[in-house]
């Protein structure tokens, strides 16, 4: 399966999808035009990696700043990670957060809420 990867731009995030080792990492900002078109091709890949998925898949999720509409995406994001434990792959999320930010805390914390898998909240100290 090909990997999939979208550099950062000012208002996307990095995505890096590696069937391979089963890492999935999202950083940066996420503040597209269009939310449910910038995110289909990530929907569309998790859908074909859950035919084949790793023994254990990382998901680590280091966002500075979302907007409402890709809250929504993230959360589908999120269901689709959580539904490989459906084919037996171990998943493991981390939510990243700066030690400053009181609002990605929040966020990770409101998508444990949300999702049945746990999700390791990790905080990044200042230096």
């Amino acid at each position: 399966m090909k990997n999939f990867y979208l550099e950062k731009t000012s208002k996307t995030p990095k995505i890096s999808l590696d069937g391979i080792t089963g890492k999935f990492i999202i950083s940066g900002r996420s503040i597209p035009e269009n939310s449910l078109e910038f995110y289909k091709p990530v929907y569309d890949w998790l859908d074909e990696y859950k035919s084949e998925p790793q023994d254990t898949t990382f998901v680590e999720v280091s966002l500075e700043y979302f907007n409402t509409s890709s809250s929504k995406c993230i959360v589908e994001i999120l269901r689709r990670v959580e539904s490989l434990t459906e084919v037996g792959s171990r998943v493991i999320v981390k939510w990243y957060y700066d030690e400053e930010d009181e609002d990605m805390k929040e966020a990770g914390l409101d998508f444990q809420e949300i999702i049945k898998i746990p999700i390791e909240l990790e905080m990044i100290e200042e230096e």
